[in-house]
């Protein structure tokens, strides 16, 4: 599928570099560039595009305000550019896909792209159902009132299942299943399954956004769980606790956390 795609930035040279990254991806057509935010939402409004990479700083209408901007409408996924790292816990109540600093990483990217493609993928089996739906209700209106019955996870297929880690210069695929706990330093995070520890270079809650939070849990600071992993509750010192995990593995619980053992115990 081809994901058209509009570059907004008040730097001419900044949508140039980011036309040069995006070349390497064959799926990514880019239909039209703007340097300011007012013509960002008319042309948004016009192309209708899958996604917008939005600038955040740029005189007049910042990103934030072209997002405003175009809520009237269906809006495209947005990815947020800029080189300013304190604008991005606005960027991601405002539903961004991603936030990228400048210069663009080409792996961050890559990554970012990925996202893409599973949320449009999503998207457009959203809408083929409902088309079937629709046909299904003129010719055979008694499928359709059983498939209205039958109960429905809102939040099924919202989360990733597999992770794409690049890791000492190789792509490892992991099943989010497999995945015992996540300890995070910095813009780090530190993967580790029973059998494996992968590095991916991505912040905590840009990571949380993406994992179930049914399964995958913060029990400190640094650390998410995966509560399907969990096996053993051991109490500690000072309300603490230790969570052990299906290969032996401890996790240590803080206090500030304590709620997410409750569900342990009945």
């Amino acid at each position: 599928m081809t994901i058209r795609t509009i570059l907004v930035d008040d730097e001419k040279l900044a949508i140039q570099g980011l036309q040069l990254r995006l070349e390497k991806f064959p799926d990514v057509e880019i239909i039209d560039t703007c340097n300011n935010g007012r013509e960002a939402i008319r042309k948004i409004k016009t192309e209708k595009p899958d996604l917008v990479f939005l600038d955040i700083q740029m005189p007049g209408f910042d990103g934030f305000s072209v997002v405003k901007g175009v809520m009237d409408i269906e809006p495209p996924l947005i990815v947020f550019v800029t080189a300013y790292q304190e604008h991005a816990v606005r960027a991601f109540e405002a539903n961004a896909v991603n936030y990228l600093m400048k210069p663009v990483d080409e792996d961050r990217l890559a990554d970012t792209l990925e996202r893409v493609r599973l949320r449009l993928a999503e998207k457009r089996a959203a809408e083929e159902a409902e088309k079937l739906k629709t046909v299904l209700a003129e010719v055979a209106p008694d499928a359709i009132e059983q498939i209205e019955d039958e109960p429905v996870d809102p939040a099924a297929g919202r989360f990733e299942k597999m992770l794409n880690i690049k890791d000492r210069g190789q792509i490892f695929r992991i099943d989010v299943d497999s995945i015992e706990h996540i300890e995070a330093a910095g813009d780090y995070m530190c993967i580790r399954t029973a059998d494996n520890s992968l590095i991916l270079r991505e912040t905590m809650k840009d990571l949380e956004r993406r994992l179930d939070p049914r399964v995958f849990q913060r029990v400190h600071r640094s650390t998410i769980v995966n509560l399907n992993q969990v096996r053993q509750v051991k109490p500690h010192t000072n309300g603490e606790c230790f969570l052990v995990l299906e290969s032996g593995a401890q996790v240590k619980v803080s206090r500030s956390y304590r709620d997410v053992v409750a569900r342990f115990v009945h």
